[in-house]
C-alpha cells in the first residue's frame, strides 16, 4: 500500500473470530491466527466448549482451529481424536466444580445429560487461557536473547497474559538518553583474572572467580569486559552480557501478589539469575509517570542512584521476566550494578545475583528496599515497584522477618 512507511503501528481492534472469518472468506493464510494451509483444507479441534448426552450417544460441542465459533459444531466422542483435549475438558469442569463447592469432597456424576451454562463458560474460558498463555510463552521465546527457556503457568484464575506488555532484551532509551558510550577501547589480557583487566582500570576488583561465581560485596560495582577486549566469548568476565543462564516459569502466585517467577534449575550462591531493563527515562518523567501509577495501583520505577539520580528505568509496558519479580523482605536475589559497554555512572546495568542456593521450582524474589537497589514506592500487584515513596502499602511476602509495609 502506498506511504504504508510512515504509518504508525496500532493494536488491531478486531476479535480474533473477526479475523479468523475475513481470512476464510479471502482465503489468506496466516499462521498466527490458526489460518494454515492444512486448517483451511481440513478441520482439527482446538478446544471443546459443551458436553450433552442424547439418545444415549454422548457429544461434544467442538470449536475448530482457524474457524470462528459461529462454525461450532456438535460431534459424537467417537469421531474426537483429541485425548489431550477431553482431558483437558473434563479437568477444567471439575475444577470449576471443586471451587463452587469451596473444597468439599467431590463427587463426579457419570449420567450428567448437560453441563449447565455456567460450567460451559468456565470451561470456555479456561480453553481461551491455555491457548492465550501458550501463544505468549512462544512470543516470549521468540523475543529472547539468551538460550534458557521461559515458561508460563497460571493454575489459579482466568488471568490471561498483560495486554500492555512488550517484552525487550536490553534497556530502551528515551529520546535523547544514549545508554551506549564512554567505550572506545578495551583490555588486552590473555588471562583477564590475573592481569590488569577492566575492573582494575576502573579501579576495582574483578567481580567473578573463576568458577565464574561474584566474589564482591553488594554495593561495588561490575564491570565486564567489553565489545572492545581481545578477550573471546568464554572470558570469565563476561556474565550479564550472556543473559539469564537458567530456565525460568511466569507463574500466577495464589496470594493475591499476581504474576510472579520461579527458577526450574537449582541456582547456586552468588550466581547471575537475571538483569532488569525497562524504558531508560528521566528522573523528572520519572515523577510525572509515578503520579499516574499510583492512581493505577502499580509502577515500576528503579531509580539508577549508584552515581546520581539523574534517570529511572520504567518496566511498566517495556521489560524482561525481572518485571514479574515479587518483593519479599527475605529475598534470594541482590542488585548489583554493571558497566560493560558503557561507563557513564549515570546509567549502570542492574543485574539480580542469587545471595543463596535456590532450589528448583522456588519461586524468585528481591527485596525493593535493599541498599544499593531501589526506593520503594507504591505497591504493583504484578510484581516490582520501585521508586520514590508515596504510598504506604501492605507488604504481602509471608516471610517470618516481614516488616509489614513495602516502604
Amino acid at each position: 500500500m502506498e506511504g504504508w512507511r510512515g504509518a504508525w503501528y496500532v493494536p488491531c481492534l478486531a476479535s480474533l473470530e473477526t479475523l479468523q472469518e475475513l481470512c476464510r472468506k479471502e482465503n489468506l493464510r496466516c499462521k498466527s491466527i490458526g489460518i494454515t494451509n492444512r486448517s483451511l483444507k481440513s478441520y482439527e479441534v482446538e478446544y471443546l466448549c459443551d458436553y450433552k448426552v442424547e439418545e444415549g450417544k454422548e457429544y461434544y460441542l467442538v470449536k475448530w482451529k482457524g474457524w470462528p465459533e459461529s462454525s461450532n459444531t456438535w460431534e459424537p466422542e467417537k469421531h474426537l481424536n483429541c485425548p489431550l483435549l477431553l482431558q483437558n475438558f473434563l479437568s477444567d469442569k471439575n475444577e470449576y466444580l471443586s471451587r463452587v463447592r469451596e473444597g468439599k469432597a467431590l463427587k463426579v456424576r457419570n449420567h450428567i445429560k448437560a453441563l449447565k451454562p455456567a460450567i460451559a463458560d468456565y470451561v470456555v474460558k479456561k480453553a481461551k487461557q491455555r491457548i492465550a498463555l501458550q501463544r505468549w510463552k512462544e512470543e516470549l521465546n521468540r523475543k529472547k536473547n539468551h538460550k534458557a527457556m521461559i515458561l508460563v503457568e497460571n493454575t489459579v484464575d482466568l488471568e490471561g497474559p498483560p495486554l500492555d506488555f512488550y517484552y525487550i532484551n536490553e534497556y530502551k532509551p528515551a529520546p535523547g538518553i544514549n545508554v551506549l558510550n564512554g567505550i572506545t577501547t578495551g583490555c588486552e589480557c590473555a588471562d583477564c583474572p590475573a592481569e590488569k583487566c577492566c575492573p582494575k582500570e576502573a579501579g576495582f576488583i574483578l567481580a567473578y572467580n573463576k568458577r565464574k561465581k561474584l566474589k564482591i560485596q553488594p554495593g561495588l560495582p561490575i564491570y565486564e569486559c567489553n565489545s572492545y577486549c581481545r578477550c573471546g566469548p568464554d572470558c570469565p568476565n563476561r556474565i550479564v552480557q550472556k543473559g539469564t543462564p537458567y530456565s525460568l516459569c511466569i507463574f500466577r502466585t495464589n496470594n493475591g501478589r499476581g504474576w510472579g517467577v520461579k527458577t526450574l534449575q537449582k541456582i547456586k550462591t552468588n550466581s547471575f539469575v537475571m538483569e532488569y531493563v525497562g524504558e531508560v527515562i528521566t528522573s523528572e518523567e520519572a515523577e510525572r509517570r509515578g503520579q499516574l501509577y499510583d492512581n493505577q495501583g502499580n509502577t515500576y520505577l528503579f531509580d539508577l542512584d549508584y552515581d546520581s539520580d539523574e534517570f529511572t528505568v520504567d518496566a511498566a509496558r517495556y521489560g524482561n521476566v525481572s518485571h514479574f519479580v515479587n518483593h519479599s523482605c527475605d529475598p534470594n536475589l541482590q542488585v548489583f550494578n554493571v558497566f560493560i559497554d558503557n561507563l557513564d555512572l549515570r546509567l549502570p546495568r542492574i543485574a539480580l545475583f542469587s545471595t543463596r542456593t535456590i532450589k528448583a521450582g522456588e519461586e524468585l524474589t528481591f527485596d525493593y528496599q535493599m541498599k544499593g537497589s531501589i526506593d520503594l514506592t507504591s505497591d504493583s500487584a504484578d510484581g516490582l515497584s520501585p521508586s520514590k515513596k508515596r504510598i504506604r502499602t501492605v507488604c504481602k511476602c509471608g516471610a517470618v522477618c516481614c516488616r509489614g509495609y513495602l516502604n
